[in-house]
């Protein structure tokens, strides 16, 4: 192996290419048209366009990057996670192509990326499964008996992948209907099979995944457990090892699970082996990722093996140098994803530019960000990866959350203050979390709302900047003075003394600007100095004492029309792809129905109207591509 190709792009293609040079392999990126200009593509050797920005057109187009590898005289390929790290055909393509597969045999991704085949497997291996159904009547009467013969609660599977997609939980038999339509079209779309499973339901289960690792000659073993049990829409958004609910023995039943289920379908290189736990330490195999977790750090971290370099070693035939018995676990690590989205909005995905990218120093980041960068709405909302060690699990749960209030990402949101609340959450800190546990304490751990002293600081940033477009503060004209409209909030700006007095609603607030040194600044507030971020551009964004803001100065602006189903009219609350539209003028559609359904970054959103309404005129059709308050719908009221 010379030349290492990675399928892939964003912060996994950076981590394999930097075990591949320590290798002394040449690296070769492939790219999207939104991607040209990418850190991984500058850090890559060589760089071979795929062609647009959508990934069926590029990351996912198979016959597309194996001709990429031919022409960068390419002799191996990783695929990374996501996109095609799980697809059989496109393994079996690099390998009929002659070049090194970097990754499980197709056979092998074939049979555990069935989840109802993959199920079947475990039974036959012995690893404990949930009770469930895998029906081969795939009607929706067929899906219907069979998840009434098992009771609910109950889980909704895609049965050809997983990462939340295809996924829903059914409480009662109202909701099953409406759930199998949803699951089913996310299901098809997310992987060109519909198919779907069904399971019990797991109440205040935890999610714990086992890493194993194979080498072509027999040799399994495992690398301990991973806690995943932070989750929305069924993704994780913090993992850490080991699991706060895993001891010893319990740790030893779990690997040996994990092991028997490798060594029973020949497995090779890295893979994970997933498991619901619940409230009696019991476990069931739930599915198996045939392929690099994205939470591969934390493994990493407490057990001091580059897992990217064991894969590489596994793919060019090498055998293992270290038995079960030489694996040793140092401490606890702990994982966030950093994600393009919005906690306030049911976790809304976001595309848009990083006005601003500077990560905590102090910790390990995974990521392919810089200012000016977009965040593209064709891929993933995850954008980086924040991963710290300790001594402990509550020295690293405090040592990650100090790095998330330091890390800065301005000009879209994002869900940084969301995990740094989380972290600190007394449930979260003292017991670990179910996979429950982000929609029960979502309403305790939203991101705080500016406040005045907030307000006010932005204020005084516009104010300075306003002088004659240079960095400098307002003379001490008494009579100067300046109004903004911040948040919906009338601010009135005047300096006196060297200070900015700032009436803010009811509330007088007084600060000085210490120091100035874009993009950040020294304000001195009630006594007491702070230093803030901020970028200004079309709008203020700046960070202040962990949290993120972004204000527009609306004072002159006209008033601005709601956009929203309740006043008549539909609007895209994000980019995306139209999946479908359920309705067509004329027709009378009720509260809570999807009007629209949207593909945003891997995922389905159903947009609903909040009240009984005609549908007046439909403006997209299936595979339109919306922006951000594009009108999709116009209703009227029904009287």
């Amino acid at each position: 192996m010379r030349t290492l190709l990675i399928a892939n792009r964003g912060e996994i293609a950076r981590r394999i290419m930097r075990t591949a040079r320590r290798m002394g392999l040449r690296t070769v990126a492939v790219y999207s048209d939104a991607d040209r200009d990418a850190p991984h593509v500058r850090d890559a050797d060589t760089a071979v366009r795929l062609g647009r920005a959508r990934a069926r057109e590029s990351y996912l187009n198979i016959a597309a990057i194996v001709v990429a590898a031919k022409r960068a005289d390419t002799d191996a390929v990783h695929p990374g996670y996501g996109f095609l790290a799980e697809n059989a055909a496109f393994a079996q393509a690099v390998i009929d192509a002659g070049l090194t597969w970097v990754g499980p045999p197709a056979a092998v991704i074939r049979a555990m990326g069935d989840k109802a085949q993959a199920k079947r497997i475990a039974r036959k291996a012995n690893v404990p499964t949930l009770a469930g159904a895998e029906p081969e009547d795939q009607t929706s009467a067929g899906l219907i008996a069979a998840a009434q013969a098992l009771g609910f609660p109950l889980m909704i599977k895609a049965a050809a992948g997983g990462g939340g997609r295809g996924m829903r939980r059914v409480a009662n038999a109202s909701e099953l209907a409406a759930a199998l339509e949803a699951a089913r079209s996310e299901a098809q779309h997310a992987f060109g099979d519909g198919r779907l499973l069904i399971e019990r339901a797991l109440d205040g289960a935890r999610h714990i995944e086992v890493q194993v690792f194979a080498d072509q000659h027999g040799n399994v073993v495992h690398l301990g457990e991973r806690d995943c049990s932070v989750q929305r829409r069924h993704q994780k958004l913090i993992e850490e090892q080991p699991s706060p609910a895993v001891d010893a023995a319990l740790r030893a039943k779990l690997g040996d699970a994990a092991v028997t289920l490798a060594r029973a379908v020949s497995y090779v290189g890295a893979g994970t082996v997933e498991f619901l736990l619940d409230r009696d330490k019991q476990f069931y195999f739930m599915e198996m990722n045939t392929r690099l977790q994205v939470e591969h750090p934390v493994t990493e971290m407490i057990t001091g093996a580059d897992l990217v370099e064991w894969q590489i070693r596994v793919a060019r035939g090498e055998a293992f140098t270290r038995a079960q018995a030489d694996l040793r676990f140092r401490g606890h690590a702990i994982e966030a994803r950093l994600c393009a989205e919005d906690p306030a909005q049911n976790f809304l995905p976001q595309a848009g530019r990083v006005a601003l990218w500077r990560p905590d120093q102090t910790v390990r980041v995974e990521h392919a960000l810089a200012a000016g960068a977009e965040v593209s709405p064709h891929y993933d909302s995850m954008i980086a990866k924040v991963i710290a060690h300790g001594a402990t699990r509550e020295e690293a749960r405090l040592r990650l959350a100090r790095a998330l209030d330091n890390t800065v990402v301005l000009g879209l949101p994002t869900n940084k203050a969301f995990l740094s609340a989380v972290l600190r959450d007394e449930e979260f800190a003292t017991q670990g979390a179910t996979t429950e546990l982000v929609e029960r304490r979502l309403p305790s751990i939203k991101p705080r709302k500016a406040d005045a002293e907030t307000l006010a600081i932005a204020a005084a940033l516009l104010a300075a900047k306003s002088g004659h477009g240079a960095w400098s503060a307002w003379s001490n004209n008494p009579a100067r003075s300046m109004r903004a409209k911040l948040d919906e909030t009338d601010i009135v700006l005047r300096q006196r003394d060297g200070a900015y007095h700032a009436r803010v609603g009811d509330t007088e607030v007084v600060l000085r600007i210490a120091s100035l040194a874009p993009p950040d600044a020294r304000i001195s507030l009630n006594g007491v100095d702070r230093t803030v971020t901020f970028v200004i551009d079309d709008r203020l964004h700046l960070a202040r004492d962990g949290e993120s803001y972004s204000f527009e100065n609306t004072l002159h602006a006209p008033a601005a029309r709601t956009a929203q189903a309740g006043d008549g009219r539909l609007v895209a609350p994000m980019y995306g792809r139209v999946v479908a539209v359920n309705a067509k003028a004329g027709d009378a559609i009720s509260a809570g129905s999807a009007l629209v359904v949207l593909e945003a970054m891997k995922m389905e959103h159903a947009l609903s109207v909040a009240h009984d309404a005609q549908v007046k005129a439909v403006h997209v059709a299936a595979g339109a591509q919306v922006a951000p308050g594009q009108l999709l719908a116009e209703l009227e009221a029904v009287s």
